[in-house]
């Protein structure tokens, strides 16, 4: 092909259940001048086969069989195989509408854009046929001015918009002309990104929702125990901090913004300890949320963020008291409907 327009990049891990309805997403698009690059991460599953059942049908699919070295190693590696114009970073259990590529493609060429940022939606089920979807999307906007940008990031942020690749097109030249790669590290979509938008200029929004994130998978990163999980959204806290101040943003609305993101994950931290596969004690969970409700942080958080939801207000009761009886006890409740009703539980959720 001598004109690729855009790069597909996909890992592929352990998904052979769901892998075909994601390559056949990328094949009935509308776009035809593509390249698909599938990364057979060392999976142990027949993944790896039926991607190359698919290539044998589609010249414009290319395998690539490695060692498993995780999601970002995989992405990176296709990063710098990659011809198109424009790179895609597809999930292997996913799927996307048809004219997701082409829309995304045309608005960048039409805005000479460095990144096209598009809605999504979360579709989670409840059975194999039951499911309700939620949309998360923004208005239309062009931001041809690297300041505009900044002053106006916040609005994408609100919306989780800006944390994951596979609702974006990015242009090749911007992530190879910058070095730009994938961190060798969980939860590594929210760093990239943050590198890509540090010294963007030019960014297209569309209203326009493609991508289907499906939540279904009980072995689901989203659904895993992590131990270290309030480390590292300490940790993402202070990225996004340091990003405004190096920009230089200081207005009210990008404050709440950041703090209420700050707060709405504190709680999912704590959550995270009533997790069935949490093995701490009782006394050893109360101890650490001891520690983190005495947190400054928490304090200042607290006092800049505008929960939008009555619900939401009701759940920063416990942690304004600084009561760990109840902070726990809240956490305990939202990891049995959790885990009993998945209906219920996503709902409150898109409520919050």
């Amino acid at each position: 092909m001598s004109d690729i327009k855009v790069s597909v990049i996909m890992p592929v891990y352990k998904v052979e259940k769901y892998v075909g309805k994601a390559i056949e997403s990328i094949l009935s698009q509308t776009l035809k001048e593509f390249e698909f690059l599938i990364v057979d991460d060392g999976t142990p599953d027949k993944s790896g086969d039926i991607c190359d059942q698919y290539a044998a049908s589609d010249k414009r699919i290319h395998v690539i069989h490695k060692e498993n070295g995780g999601a970002p190693s995989a992405r990176n590696s296709a990063i710098d195989m990659a011809k198109g114009e424009y790179l895609y970073f597809m999930d292997s259990d996913d799927w996307a509408e048809s004219t997701m590529l082409e829309e995304m493609y045309d608005l960048a060429k039409s805005s000479n854009a460095q990144l096209v940022v598009a809605g999504f939606y979360i579709d989670t089920y409840y059975t194999d046929t039951e499911y309700r979807q939620d949309n998360f999307v923004a208005e239309d906007a062009l931001y041809l001015e690297q300041r505009t940008f900044r002053e106006n990031a916040h609005k994408l942020f609100d919306r989780n918009l800006l944390y994951t690749p596979w609702n974006k097109l990015f242009e090749t030249k911007y992530i190879k002309g910058n070095n730009l790669k994938f961190p060798q590290t969980f939860w590594d979509d929210f760093p990239f990104n943050i590198s890509i938008v540090r010294n963007i200029e030019r960014v297209s929004v569309t209203s326009k929702q493609y991508y289907h994130f499906i939540r279904k998978r009980a072995e689901s990163e989203t659904a895993a125990y992590r131990p270290n999980m309030y480390e590292k959204r300490e940790e993402e806290h202070s990225w996004m901090i340091g990003l405004y101040k190096e920009w230089n943003v200081h207005n009210s609305e990008s404050k709440e913004v950041i703090a209420r993101r700050y707060i709405e994950r504190f709680i999912g931290c704590v959550e995270n300890l009533t997790n069935p596969n949490c093995n701490l004690t009782y006394g050893e969970k109360r101890n650490k949320v001891k520690m983190m409700l005495g947190k400054q942080r928490v304090k200042q958080t607290l006092e800049l963020a505008k929960p939008k939801s009555f619900y939401m207000k009701m759940m920063l009761v416990p942690i304004k008291l600084k009561n760990v009886t109840l902070t726990l006890l809240e956490a305990q409740i939202i990891t049995f409907v959790k885990t009993r009703n998945t209906k219920l539980f996503s709902r409150l959720k898109a409520r919050r």
